[in-house]
């Protein structure tokens, strides 16, 4: 049986246009693609190459509560 596990992943466009997906959970876990399903893709093989690259540090992924843009006046 193959255990599945959810990681909750954030998007973000540069200035270039490329979309960069990144995994929270799992530090310097990250990839980019050209489009957003491409991002996607690639983060799942990412996800699976950091978790099989660390076997001993299980990552548990935390539950997913929200994300916020804040605005802060730069001094």
């Amino acid at each position: 049986m193959v255990k599945v596990s959810n990681y909750t992943v954030v998007i973000e466009q540069d200035e270039d246009g490329v979309y960069i997906a990144k995994v929270p959970d799992i530090s310097g876990c990250y990839t980019q693609g050209k489009t957003v399903e491409e991002a996607i893709e690639r983060i799942r093989e990412a996800v699976q190459v950091c978790l099989e690259a660390d076997k001993s540090d299980l990552y548990e992924p935390l539950k997913f509560i929200g994300i916020q843009q804040i605005e802060v006046p730069i001094i």
